[in-house]
């Protein structure tokens, strides 16, 4: 789990990528935190405005409308590459999504068909509109799609992301468009290369992830006090994945090792499904068991092998 970053570091990141940033006034404290939580960030989303002229689309986006107030996004890209900030914290962007997508989002692996609008995206993810009409005629400017890129980027340099952190809003909500115009494995290979991580590469087809349950236990207890990040099994990727998206394990340490933090993360997912040590107040020790396990793969969509 990523905290979202302060109002401060936001704007800072933004001028570190070399970007041109208007700050409109109250964007620091203008958001709809009353209507929710906002964190913890999983990524970033790109979205097209529908609209022209960039005075007119930055009073939509900071008030939003009759239906859906505002702020709409935390920045608005103009067709110029300035960005305007206008919100910070939860805003009114993402909508409800598909569970299957943020967790290709947290796991940072190609994403899946967007079928399904179950979870809360205004929580977990970052927003940028984009001015423009979003008809597929309207044309973007380089300087704008050099700007998207570079927020994105920001963002995901602060958070220690890859550029599959950031999806389109087509891709996460069925029957949304946007952005169209660009294809977002572009962007993200875009975004990729200024992040030095090279292209994301070609997709593979879509597989169900397995977990082997005695080979999670090996990993558990070979040495969660190595230093660095060894990768004790690749199966661990998947429950650690599943455990940022439970809000359970930074998404730092989603690195393949099981290490002490991982422990603590799924203990305190043995905690929520009943679970303790064996003494009284003692609590769950995180080593991964049958029942627990299966209760993590079904939420979040792997399969356990013995």
């Amino acid at each position: 789990m990523a905290t979202p970053m302060s109002a401060d570091v936001l704007l800072r990141a933004l001028l570190d990528e070399g970007l041109d940033v208007v700050e409109v006034p109250g964007w620091r404290t203008r958001n709809r935190n009353r209507q929710g939580p906002w964190g913890p960030a999983h990524g970033v989303m790109i979205h097209h405005t529908v609209t022209a002229g960039t005075a007119r689309t930055v009073g939509i986006v900071r008030d939003g409308y009759s239906g859906l107030p505002g702020p709409l996004c935390h920045g608005m890209i103009a067709k110029d590459g300035r960005v305007h900030l206008v919100g910070h914290g939860r805003t009114n962007h993402a909508g409800l999504g598909d569970r299957h997508v943020l967790q290709a989002v947290i796991a940072e692996r190609p994403l899946p068909v967007d079928d399904e609008a179950t979870v809360d995206g205004n929580r977990h993810l970052y927003g940028f509109e984009c001015e423009n009409l979003g008809d597929g005629i309207d044309p973007w400017p380089d300087v704008q799609l050099l700007a998207i890129e570079r927020a994105a980027a920001a963002l995901c340099r602060v958070h220690h992301w890859g550029a599959r952190s950031v999806l389109g809003h087509l891709e996460w909500q069925p029957g949304k468009p946007d952005p169209r115009g660009f294809a977002m494995e572009a962007m993200r290979s875009r975004i990729a290369a200024r992040l030095g991580h090279g292209e994301p590469g070609p997709l593979p087809a879509p597989t169900r992830p397995k977990v082997s349950l005695k080979r999670l236990r090996a990993a558990a207890l070979s040495n969660p006090q190595a230093v660095g990040t060894p990768v004790t099994y690749a199966g661990v990727i998947t429950v650690e994945a599943a455990l940022v998206d439970e809000g359970l394990l930074s998404k730092r340490y989603l690195d393949g090792h099981y290490g002490t933090t991982t422990l603590t993360g799924m203990s305190l997912w043995q905690e929520k499904c009943g679970y303790r040590g064996r003494k009284p107040g003692q609590a769950a020790d995180g080593v991964p068991g049958a029942d627990s396990l299966a209760r993590l793969a079904k939420k979040h969509a792997f399969d356990v092998t013995t």
